[in-house]
């Protein structure tokens, strides 16, 4: 009965102001867009050898739509702690647990909703743009379909974003305030690649590719040269998991110890 009627009031609070709705259809309109021009981009002239997975080169605005998706989760707890809001809403609600739980649930219904639109423009857009940019049948590349691969590589992207979205809840609970929260987030995501680049030694660089939350979890959109990734697809996925996870924990943990 708590969880219902708390949900019933996050989903109150997400659908009565504009913002959460703009960036929910951000995420859909760039994340498609961002895809359409990286597919754009990319060309595989006749007699060439084109090593590209075309699968999760149409997912490229993924890359994108995750940060829309940050400054979302983190703005849907952040506010209420910028207004003064959350005292309201523990007085409400002393449950603290439940109050995270509610905000978790609708945010992550909200986001797997957007990330599925956002992922099927996508690779709609792969669908028509690569076969007149020579990633053909005859090129030894097969149209986007819905096989296997493919529909693993679209679920886990969906799946992605919700998991950035409860990462980056997790991690506003922690820290209450949205610039320093989103630029903790944002750095998680980015920084990882980056150091793992800059690293000469090819152990660490495949470790960090590893633990990284970006890096590990878009392994899921892979379908091709499986065995050359630094780690599985679903694993990959499993490790942001874990990431999401243990920021709610402790976010939920600090919300329960914490005055407001």
């Amino acid at each position: 009965m708590r969880m219902r009627v708390a949900l019933h009031a996050e989903w109150t609070k997400l659908r009565t102001v504009a913002g959460p709705a703009w960036l929910l259809a951000a995420v859909v309109t760039l994340t498609a867009a961002v895809s359409a021009l990286a597919v754009q981009a990319n060309s595989c002239p006749a007699g060439a050898v084109c090593a590209i997975d075309t699968t999760k080169l149409s997912l490229t605005g993924v890359q994108l739509g995750q940060a829309i998706v940050a400054v979302l989760a983190v703005l849907v707890i952040s506010n209420e702690y910028s207004t003064g809001m959350i005292r309201v809403t523990l007085a409400a609600m002393p449950r603290r647990g439940v109050v995270l739980a509610a905000k978790a649930a609708v945010l992550s219904s909200l986001v797997l909703a957007a990330g599925v639109l956002a992922v099927a423009g996508s690779l709609l857009a792969g669908r028509l743009i690569l076969p007149g940019h020579g990633f053909t049948p005859a090129h030894g590349f097969a149209l986007l379909s819905p096989t296997p691969s493919v529909l693993r590589a679209a679920a886990g992207s969906v799946l992605y974003l919700a998991l950035i979205a409860l990462l980056s809840l997790g991690t506003a609970t922690i820290v209450r305030d949205s610039a320093v929260a989103v630029g903790i987030v944002l750095g998680l995501l980015y920084l990882f690649p980056i150091v793992a680049n800059v690293v000469g030694n090819a152990q660490w660089h495949r470790h960090l590719e590893q633990i990284g939350p970006m890096t590990a979890g878009l392994a899921i959109q892979a379908t091709t040269d499986l065995r050359s990734l630094p780690i599985s697809p679903w694993a990959g996925l499993g490790v942001l998991a874990a990431w999401a996870a243990g920021a709610l924990l402790a976010g939920g943990l600090l919300l329960r110890l914490r005055d407001a």
